[in-house]
């Protein structure tokens, strides 16, 4: 082993890889390396765009932040953003080449690993060490041979692996057993020390299975790590997230889940404000004692509001709006307000022409190349209701396809560099932007819950915004002092060195 990188493994999706990896770059950091990470390949929704105006995930861009590094498309060479049950848009170095099947890419894989290889080495070549995250689990047997992210990509770097198993879905033995059983002699030997992960209770009620554990895969337990509610950036939509409230405030705000909702992260820090209270609305019901309806970002804007309608969703927000309810539409949700939506490149969907809500008078017509930009935008709105904000600065990126006309009723509220970005309705109370990451600083959302008071006769609640940057700190600051409390952090760091490490059963 070089001594230059880490591996993060799990036995199964969602063990808590990717916190984990956060929580190492941050101690790395803490302790006085330059560290970076590294996922070979992400299937995500969620992406971001770098300085460099190319996409990555979000995953990643967090890892970064944790380690104190600016989010480099290298972190990610390859990003799956799924359009359909079948197909997925293929991502390589922050740029879109092709969109494919499950077995199209199979087939494309192998032209891959080269690439990867080299993205690889050039990043750790700038770092002291680089923590790399494997994806699901690397004992999918039948997945091996066109494997990219897991064992051979551990192969690739020469790096170390830490396998890691969640206590909280049951049975973290046997999967940690059954994993290390169905690696090949050469991958076992890669792994150099296993964690178990989101334990609950006295950890002393663990150290019989613990030894036993060791005692049958000859590798050691390095720690236990206690349930940690981490409110950071998830990686992709299948997350309890979606599934829960959020926020104790006095404004409801309801997002619609899309089916191919992306950039949901928008509401992890929309829901860190005072006065929010954010859940996610998946029937015309859920939407009726919403002070705010969200429609959020999504990779198939046509075909999320066709579904939108067989769902009846849509006679739900026209009826708030038309009664003067708040609503706000980001990036594709921001389309759906539109009168028309036109496709005839099939750039998303194979529907050529959609007709939109109708509660911004803009028509968009979708195009192959993509938009994807850091950007600060400028509140600019004239004398309606938003006007205390004008001159604001609102830094963000976009990530979309599709160019905007806007009608005499489309009123302008948000431009960037002079180019308008988003319209809202002449009541103010419709609204839409193609700018995401627009609540991080929360200035925006404290203007709306002030608009909502108001119309509502409670105004004189005004509350002190969060900033999503300083609560993401003290959150890489509190998962790390978690993890070294709970892991033995001098085997791990001698695991990075290339030093055996024993079982304390030994």
């Amino acid at each position: 082993m070089r001594g230059k990188c880490l591996m993060i493994q799990g036995t199964a999706s969602s063990v808590g890889k990717s916190v984990l990896c956060a929580a190492f770059l941050r101690i790395l950091r803490q302790d006085g390396l330059k560290a970076a990470p590294f996922k070979a390949q992400n299937m995500s929704l969620n992406s971001f765009a770098t300085k460099d105006g190319l996409e990555m995930g979000r995953a990643q861009v967090t890892q970064a932040q944790a380690a104190g590094m600016e989010p480099d498309v290298r972190m990610n060479p390859v990003l799956l953003k799924p359009t359909s049950d079948r197909r997925s848009q293929v991502i390589i170095e922050g740029k879109a080449v092709a969109s494919m099947t499950a077995m199209e890419y199979h087939q494309y894989k192998p032209e891959l690993r080269k690439r990867i290889k080299a993205i690889y080495e050039s990043l750790e070549n700038e770092v002291d060490c680089v923590v790399i995250e494997g994806a699901g689990s690397p004992a999918e047997i039948n997945l091996r041979e066109g494997d990219i992210v897991n064992m051979s990509m551990a192969e690739a770097a020469d790096a170390p692996v830490i396998l890691v198993g969640d206590i909280d879905l049951g049975g973290v033995f046997a999967s940690l057993y059954g994993t290390v059983m169905l690696l090949t002699e050469e991958e076992r030997a890669r792994v150099k020390g296993v964690i178990i992960n989101k334990f609950r209770g006295d950890v002393k009620i663990l150290e019989p299975g613990l030894r036993m554990l060791e005692e049958r895969i000859h590798i050691p337990v390095l720690g236990v790590v206690p349930w940690m509610d981490v409110e950071l950036d998830d990686e992709d939509s299948v997350t309890e997230r979606l599934r829960k409230q959020s926020g104790r405030g006095d404004i409801d705000v309801a997002v619609v889940r899309l089916r191919h909702i992306s950039n949901f992260t928008d509401f992890q820090s929309l829901a860190l404000q005072p006065g929010a209270r954010v859940r996610y609305a998946e029937n015309a019901e859920d939407l009726e004692k919403a002070d705010l309806i969200i429609l959020p970002g999504t990779k198939n804007t046509i075909e999320d509001l066709i579904d939108l309608r067989n769902r009846k969703m849509d006679a739900a927000i026209i009826r708030h709006a038309r009664h003067g309810g708040m609503v706000m539409g980001i990036c594709g949700g921001y389309q759906m307000l539109g009168n028309v939506l036109r496709d005839p490149g099939h750039s998303e969907s194979q529907v050529p022409e959609a007709a939109g809500l109708g509660l911004l008078d803009m028509e968009v017509e979708f195009e192959k190349e993509k938009r994807t930009v850091q950007a600060t935008a400028t509140v600019e709105c004239g004398t309606c209701w938003p006007e205390k904000l004008n001159g604001t600065r609102v830094d963000g990126y976009e990530i979309h396809t599709g160019r905007n006309s806007y009608g005499p009723e489309a009123y302008p509220w948000l431009r960037i560099g002079g180019e308008i970005d988003g319209v809202m309705n002449a009541q103010g109370n419709v609204l839409g932007t193609y700018l995401h990451g627009l609540f991080d600083d929360g200035r925006l959302f404290a203007a709306i819950a002030d608009r909502i008071r108001e119309l509502r006769g409670d105004a004189g609640k005004e509350q002190q915004p969060v900033s999503m940057e300083e609560f993401r700190e003290s959150e890489f600051d509190r998962i790390a002092a978690i993890v070294r409390e709970s892991v033995d952090m001098e085997a791990v760091y001698r695991i990075i060195h290339g030093e055996d490490v024993s079982c304390v059963s030994e």
